[in-house]
């Protein structure tokens, strides 16, 4: 034996609810001012009006003076930070010699990599807002019979190519060997605009 169970709500009609007087002059009022989009023409509905139904009286909207068609400027495209450059030969020399100033250092020993990572960043804003041209990062050597030491050697210089960092760099090289050789870089810091 089979069960009917019945719909839980009632089958709703599709008759469409027409519009009183009122709404079908404001609508009307509204379609009179709508402009057509260019290329595309007008739907013109007709109706036939009741003779029996008066037509409601309705004001014309002032007419507003017609305003001139702004262009829309283009959205800026947010601009890559331009591509790392290498620091010139001259450059190095001069801060492994020391005729150039290296403006400040941040050591990123014992560091996890989410913490260097932070206060590599955060260094490196706060270099470039203070206009500073050259800073040294020290990253370390690592142990070189462990795979898994050096890990921020390996990681600074791919960190320093990504788009955030790049805001605030220019380029970088291995520092001198008096300045920490291969566990050490050069960074030549953008200086903020403004």
């Amino acid at each position: 034996m089979k069960r009917i169970i019945p719909p839980l709500d009632p089958p709703m009609s599709r008759r469409k609810r027409s519009l009183t007087e009122d709404e079908r002059a404001l609508w009307d009022g509204v379609a009179r001012q709508i402009k057509p989009l260019r290329g595309r023409s007008r739907l013109i509905k007709v109706e036939i009006a009741d003779p029996q139904i008066p037509a409601p009286a309705i004001k014309p909207a002032p007419a507003a003076p017609p305003q001139p068609l702004k262009r829309a400027a283009k959205p800026s495209l947010p601009t890559a930070p331009p591509p790392l450059a290498t620091l010139g030969r001259r450059e190095r020399a001069h801060l492994s010699r020391g005729r150039k100033d290296i403006d400040a250092r941040i050591d990123l020993h014992g560091m996890t990599q989410a913490r260097a990572h932070h206060a590599l960043l955060y260094f490196l804003q706060r270099a470039s807002h203070d206009g500073l041209g050259f800073v040294l990062v020290i990253t370390g050597k690592g142990k070189s019979g462990d795979t898994e030491r050096g890990v921020l050697r390996r990681q600074v210089p791919q960190w320093l190519a990504l788009p955030e960092f790049r805001a605030y760099v220019v380029g970088f090289d291995e520092a001198h060997i008096g300045h920490g050789g291969e566990g050490a870089l050069y960074v030549r810091v953008r200086r903020a605009r403004g």
